[in-house]
């Protein structure tokens, strides 16, 4: 192995973590999760529910009504609202046009003589269409805070629905497939870093050998 990965690996523990790096690695230690009431009425109140059968179905939490065996709290906002959607739309093609002369001619009282001519067209087409749909659309915002009070982690979703359930499920679905996803990933980095900081002392010693340069020979 070269000796540059030696140093990287005699190092690594001592190299300080980004907030990032230790927000993972407090996420990869969370076991048990209490979700909070949601502010944003009823509909928050349903997101919470469907947070909580989301997560626990999906296999790597425990779901607890008990806020102080948590590891965790899941806290945030839901909403999900029925709107009326409206389209509007006209189209119209008008033409007019109008043409008139007119003369008249006279001399002494011995005779006259007038003419007047005059013509009109007009065209007119109008095509409007009004068409209203009603849509369901819900949102959820949260995030999950540690014994600490710091935050480790925190997703937002929206939908108006999915092909098999609803915009409230359909929002908690990807919060909780989010949640697991990002928990898999920190479990893996918290393994790497355990595995770099309990490198054995004699392959620590032959990283120091590597690095050092040789001597120089006797003459």
């Amino acid at each position: 192995m070269p000796w540059i990965l030696y140093t990287v690996l005699l190092f690594a523990p001592f190299i300080e973590q980004t907030p990032e790096q230790q927000a993972a690695e407090q996420l990869s230690k969370v076991r048990r999760i209490y979700i909070a009431i949601l502010t944003g009425g009823d509909a928050a109140l349903q997101i919470r529910d469907l947070l909580m059968t989301s997560l626990h179905n999906s296999k790597l939490f425990i779901i607890t009504e008990d806020e102080d065996k948590a590891d965790a709290v899941l806290k945030g906002a839901g909403d999900d609202a029925v709107f009326t959607d409206t389209h509007q739309s006209s189209e119209g093609i008008n033409a007019r046009s109008q043409i008139s002369a007119g003369s008249s001619e006279g001399l002494r009282n011995y005779s006259s003589s007038s003419s007047n001519h005059s013509g009109g067209l007009t065209i007119g087409e109008n095509d409007s269409s009004r068409t209203e749909e009603r849509k369901h659309e819900a949102i959820a915002t949260v995030r999950l805070v540690g014994k600490d009070g710091d935050v480790i982690w925190s997703a937002t979703a929206e939908s108006m629905g999915a092909k098999f359930m609803g915009a409230s499920a359909d929002v908690a679905d990807k919060i909780a497939k989010r949640l697991a996803s990002d928990y898999k990933a920190a479990k893996l980095e918290a393994a790497a870093a355990h595995t770099t900081r309990t490198i054995p002392a004699s392959t620590r010693q032959q990283g120091k050998a590597l690095k050092a340069p040789p001597n120089p020979p006797i003459r």
